[in-house]
């Protein structure tokens, strides 16, 4: 079992220790202050304000974003208030009509007793 594992992970590191190293340049904040060169600390710092200009226009975009979808959203939320309101008008204006209509009507049955 152990020697499964030992040939298992052999297998898949083998190939990455066989592959050359190559240096990357990250993007991020570099701490500028180890640097003595006056060119290279200039450097450095505006490496930092570069990264730094980037990532707020990336945030920028994406807040911007989302409020104009907030913003469609509340003009889709308004609408359907505006319909709400015009169906409750209608509603209200209906029941205040029935109720008027009733009060016109004599009770048939109540005239009829009041005849006898």
């Amino acid at each position: 079992m152990i020697g499964r594992i030992v040939l298992v992970a052999s297998m898949v590191l083998t190939p990455a220790l066989l592959m050359p190293a190559y240096a990357q340049d990250v993007p991020g904040i570099e701490i500028c202050t180890v640097e003595k060169t006056m060119e290279r600390r200039t450097s450095c710092l505006q490496s930092n304000v570069d990264f730094l200009m980037k990532t707020i226009n990336k945030l920028g975009t994406a807040n911007q974003q989302k409020l104009d979808a907030a913003n469609r959203q509340i003009d889709g939320l308004k609408s359907a208030v505006v319909s709400l309101q015009k169906t409750v008008d209608d509603l209200l204006a209906a029941q205040k009509k029935a109720i008027e209509d009733t009060k016109k009507k004599p009770d048939a049955p109540a005239a009829k007793d009041a005849a006898k």
